[in-house]
């Protein structure tokens, strides 16, 4: 019996460590090890598979979340969907879609989402994120990226604050609209990732925005 439990015990540690050394990679720019982002969202895969099931006690519920994740091509599929679907909800809202591989982003631009220099979301925008929100109830497997943005004008402080607040204003809506929470990443990412220079108020007016970035819930 003794040997039977110390067997376990060596697979288990065995296990973790092969997980662990295949977690890590090497940022080639600063050098040092960070985890995968795969291995990161099928942690967060994980977590909405279980909330699935934790949201009322019936059996549909329980099978829903064994049965959560997408498999191989079943996953280009479901974005496929989830893409025209999103396309047809948001045309001429001034948001944009882009499909990038098995992702989707929606960026929106701040001269439409929030005022100048605020975080909080104008009221002329609301009806949009309903039509996002409408969306993503239907297509449940996928994890939610919120990302604020800012131009490169002010402190690098103010605009990271400035950038978690829209996407936490965001992500509180798309929460309210009865997104699971476990489905929702924050990110403050500040003047980082410019999609348009910084020189002219044209430039600066497309980096000041929020993006959605939505993948797929990985089965396995």
């Amino acid at each position: 019996m003794q040997t039977n439990k110390s067997y376990i015990l060596i697979s288990f540690i065995l296990s973790i460590s092969v997980l662990i050394s295949g977690c890590k990679t090497l940022d080639p720019y600063t050098g040092e090890e960070k985890v995968r982002s795969s291995v990161k969202y099928g942690a967060i895969g994980a977590a909405i598979c279980g909330a699935i099931g934790s949201r009322d006690s019936s059996k549909r519920a329980r099978n829903a979340a064994l049965g959560c994740g997408l498999i191989g091509a079943a996953i280009g599929a479901y974005m496929d969907k989830q893409e025209k679907q999103l396309r047809k909800s948001l045309e001429n809202t001034g948001v944009s879609v882009k499909r990038e591989g098995d992702q989707i982003r929606l960026i929106m631009p701040g001269n439409i989402t929030f005022a100048t220099g605020q975080s909080n979301l104008q009221e002329s925008f609301l009806p949009v994120l309903n039509s996002v929100v409408t969306v993503l109830r239907e297509y449940d497997q996928t994890i939610v990226e919120v990302q604020g943005y800012t131009d490169s004008t002010g402190s690098l402080d103010l605009n990271m604050r400035l950038s978690k607040d829209r996407a936490q204003r965001v992500s509180d809506y798309l929460e309210r609209g009865d997104i699971i929470p476990q489905r929702l990443i924050v990110v403050g990412k500040g003047p980082a990732d410019p999609i348009a220079t910084n020189a002219n108020e044209t430039g600066r007016a497309q980096n000041r925005r929020v993006e959605i970035n939505l993948r797929a819930i990985e089965g396995s």
